[in-house]
């Protein structure tokens, strides 16, 4: 079976995981995490709201408003899951269990970074002016997960993806909730919870492509480990600050929002759930990527301190999101 008859033939299985998705007259919505205002109260609602952001750190800000112009970027990630062969959406209204699945997904998304803009703005702790360019800039620029427009590969990555963000999300809800934010704390619990349903999908969309084309599975999975798994804002920028990317990236690996151990884990949990060690039957090239795949965490591993050593240092300026205060974070 070639790939694109591979994705048909799971096509049922796409439709059962649905049942994984909220219906929509039952989801929440970003509304409902901040105050109201058409209730009377609600001065007084939004004062409350703005104290308790008060106490957030700076860097933990710049973490949180990184995931949210991440998440504000899903329209490169819709047209980037549109580019993948035999499951994208032929017509944008297709009936097809992939197409129905794709926008059904986004759906979903696209309530996260609206949530996480709406709190962010209400709390008068960041500059949105300059938050709403770097958006600008991210979808602009674009997004390139180096899937190759390959169904497998990209399967690979959502998977990866999903379980990154669901790990990010949980711990930035721990920080905010150890700094007395408890309502930034539920917010951002609710969006892990979202991606560890989209985890679990996609996670086993890709199960079944195991059992099915196991050579063709493994392949896919070596070659975007080992072209390394790119993060969806690597292409983040701002004129007002050089390597924006690589400064958001470094606050989150400093408060352990999403550290070069979350990576390694993930590798070892899909090469487990996938149960690739035990594959049975394959030969050739296959066989090497499955023995490749295998070695690659403990590589990575050995790797892991000398990579936490080249991590560029805290930004020593102000950040453009951010209306700065003194830092609570050690720069040691």
């Amino acid at each position: 079976m070639d790939q694109r008859e591979v994705l048909a033939s799971i096509e049922g299985d796409v439709e059962r995981k649905f049942s994984l998705l909220t219906p929509v007259n039952k989801s929440w919505q970003p509304s409902d995490f901040v105050p109201d205002l058409t209730k009377e109260s609600w001065p007084q609602d939004v004062s409350e709201f703005r104290k308790a952001a008060q106490e957030l750190p700076d860097e933990l800000l710049v973490v949180l408003v990184g995931s949210m112009v991440t998440e504000e970027a899903l329209p490169s990630y819709q047209t980037s899951f549109n580019r993948l062969g035999s499951i994208r959406d032929e017509t944008g209204d297709s009936v097809n269990p992939w197409a129905k699945w794709s926008r059904a997904w986004t759906s979903e998304e696209n309530r996260h970074g609206d949530l996480l803009n709406r709190y962010l703005y209400v709390t008068g702790r960041v500059n949105m002016r300059a938050v709403e360019t770097s958006i600008q800039h991210l979808i602009r620029n674009g997004f390139n997960p180096q899937h190759t427009n390959d169904p497998y590969n990209g399967l690979v990555y959502t998977s990866f993806q999903e379980r990154a963000t669901r790990l990010s999300h949980g711990q930035v809800a721990r920080l905010t909730r150890a700094a007395g934010e408890p309502a930034l704390g539920k917010i951002c619990n609710t969006i892990a919870a979202d991606e560890a349903r989209h985890e679990d999908a996609y996670k086993s969309f890709m199960s079944r492509v195991f059992e099915i084309d196991p050579a063709g599975a493994v392949l896919s999975f070596e070659t975007m480990l080992t072209r390394t798994i790119t993060m969806p804002a690597h292409l983040m920028s701002d004129p007002e600050d050089e390597g924006l990317f690589a400064c958001f990236s470094s606050v989150a690996q400093r408060l352990g929002v999403y550290t070069f151990a979350d990576y390694i884990g993930i590798m070892e949990h899909l090469i487990e759930h996938w149960d690739v060690a035990h594959l049975k039957g394959l030969s050739g090239l296959a066989a090497e990527a499955q023995n490749r795949v295998c070695r690659l965490p403990a590589y990575y591993r050995k790797r892991m301190g000398s990579m936490e050593k080249k991590l560029p240092p805290l930004n020593q300026r102000p950040y453009p999101w951010v209306i700065r205060r003194e830092s609570t974070v050690s720069r040691a």
